[in-house]
């Protein structure tokens, strides 16, 4: 991957070894693992131990270090701060049988060894110590002057990270206690740990090229906190201009908000759209990097999480019709549903602009061109959205320049009736929940068009009926196998249908389906054994055509 130093697989003990230190940066996450997830790494390690594994993978380490010798922990906090404080929980174990005075000589000289290997230096007289590791400000203090040196800690008075350090420590201490009696057997255990313990190392050189692998690892599947990235680089823009404690509060208020409003969201979409709504398209490898170069100043950096905290809010009700941003309003209800059916994404930044500049009635409109735009271009006629995301992106900047929408902005990907009507009328939909909610969509909306009926598109009291079946039987022997493949999923062969009846009819012949169809409540199903004598592939093609014409007057914008 570029920007990368160096990649390789290395054990806890190596990690720690020749003097090697790791700083967590001071405005990184906090502490925040709980039961759960130490209790998921006993139980791994007694895999191992029980040599039920070889070895066990601890993931990624994300590292940044300009020589080799310090590391800022970029991604792998949680993991390596748990097994600091596991270790410390052994050395309290080894103190505990020396207190009662088992094998004492031999405990002291494994204490003070496994200290200086894993921990770091401790001065005898001052109890000052010099670690291997480095927390973030808010829980440094108490790593060091409780758990590192083996103190009682205090009854109250401790923030949240430091209620879950403390109640980690005392957890593998409860363990290590109860399982491992004498100190050969302590120190033998965590000889063992560091060993069979061993992550992917990644080393970056600036903060750049962590954001890179980021987006690169995500996009494999792999989630790592490019979000908690773009905070330590904000809260250190903060900082850097002797920032009082009531900024740095202030800072870390808004982000929380932000990242508890945004949820299951991924933050990065989120920017992204964010910036795209306010500023010439980028992609996402060019993010964090431009960002990076736009917030130089305290100002700035507020000015960002300001605004980034109020947008969330419009972000998140984009995506769920339901949200109270809409008060119930139908038009814009029916909008943000049209869009959440279709799954697409492109229009988010011209309407985060749109919702931001213009009237709601302006906005309805932007929603509703962004409707159609996307039924044609994406849904029917799958055209390529690279193209369609910087027309978006155009329209935006001109609405935030000119607080004002016009449609003709967005002509040049809409695909004009001729092309839409073409492309309709050989439109497949294979089954997937996608397609299925998109073909009940189409229908509810073609049903209104025509007949005027409403019908909702989500509702289960109708399912999609395949006339030809998907699977046919002997009462379907007009279709041979290539003619099946061509026509079963057209849209022409498909209709709503009450999902009760539709299940009892299943891959009956036409005729006897036709008395169903007869007594649907659903016209355009209603109609068809009207209109069809026998089905077949002209009745199909027939069906699709009339039905292409009747697309265009539905999914229209008057330029």
């Amino acid at each position: 991957m570029k920007g990368i130093q160096d990649t390789s697989s290395e054990t806890f003990r190596q990690l720690l070894g020749n003097g090697l230190k790791y700083e967590i940066p001071k405005f990184q996450r906090d502490y925040s693992w709980e039961n759960e997830q130490w209790d998921d790494l006993w139980q791994d390690i007694q895999l191992v131990r029980n040599e039920e594994e070889i070895a066990h993978y601890l993931g990624y380490l994300v590292l940044q270090t300009s020589d080799n010798k310090s590391f800022k922990v970029i991604d792998g906090q949680q993991r390596m701060t748990t097994l600091s404080i596991m270790i410390l929980a052994s050395l309290k174990s080894l103190q505990n049988l020396i207190d009662q005075d088992h094998d004492a000589e031999n405990n002291k000289k494994r204490i003070e060894n496994l200290r200086n290997s894993y921990i770091g230096y401790m001065d005898p007289v001052t109890l000052v110590s010099q670690n291997k590791l480095m927390l973030n400000r808010n829980n440094d203090a108490f790593y060091k002057q409780y758990i590192v040196t083996l103190q009682d800690f205090p009854k109250r008075g401790l923030n949240a990270s430091e209620k879950l350090m403390k109640s980690c420590f005392e957890w593998y201490y409860s363990k290590i206690k109860s399982q491992y009696k004498t100190g050969q057997a302590i120190a033998a255990f965590i000889d063992e740990i560091v060993d069979k313990l061993f992550f992917t190392v990644i080393k970056v050189g600036d903060e750049l090229n962590a954001f890179r692998v980021f987006e690169t690892l995500n996009a494999r599947g792999v989630q790592l906190s490019s979000a908690d990235l773009l905070k330590n680089y904000l809260f250190s823009v903060v900082d850097s201009k002797d920032a009082h404690i009531s900024e740095i509060q202030e800072m870390e208020s808004y982000w929380a908000k932000i990242i508890g409003n945004l949820g299951s969201e991924k933050f990065p979409e989120f920017l992204r759209v964010f910036w795209n709504s306010r500023n010439k398209t980028i992609r996402k490898r060019e993010l964090f990097k431009t960002i990076r170069k736009s917030i130089k100043t305290k100002g700035e950096a507020f000015e960002l999480v300001r605004e980034l905290n109020r947008n969330t809010d419009v972000y998140i009700a984009l995506k769920n019709p339901n949200d109270e941003l809409w008060r119930g309003d139908p038009e814009i209800i029916n909008g943000v549903r049209e869009l959440m059916i279709f799954q697409v994404k492109q229009p988010f930044a011209l309407l985060l602009s749109a919702y931001n500049n213009l009237t709601i009635s302006e906005f309805k409109k932007v929603l509703k061109a962004c409707s159609v735009i996307s039924f044609r271009y994406n849904v029917i006629s799958g055209s390529n959205p690279n193209e369609q995301e910087i027309v978006y992106n155009d329209c935006a900047l001109r609405i935030s320049e000119e607080s004002k929408f016009k449609t003709e902005w967005l002509g040049i990907i809409y695909p004009k009736d001729e092309t839409f009507n073409v492309d309709f009328a050989n439109k497949h939909f294979k089954r997937s929940t996608r397609n299925n909610k998109i073909v009940k969509y189409i229908f509810s909306q073609l049903e209104k068009q025509v007949y005027g009926n409403e019908v909702d598109p989500l509702t289960d009291t109708y399912s999609i009926e395949h006339i030809l079946p998907e699977n046919p039987d002997e009462n379907w022997e007009q279709f041979d196998d290539d003619a099946i493949e061509k026509c079963v999923y057209r849209l022409g062969n498909m209709t709503l249908m009450e999902s009760k009846v539709n299940k009892n009819i299943g891959t009956s012949s036409y005729s006897d389906k036709a008395g169903s169809y007869s007594s649907s409540s659903i016209e355009l199903t209603r109609s068809i054994p009207d209109k069809y004598s026998e089905w077949n592939e002209d009745s199909i093609n027939t069906r699709q055509n009339e039905l292409a014409k009747f697309a265009k007057g539905v999914w229209k914008l008057n330029f």
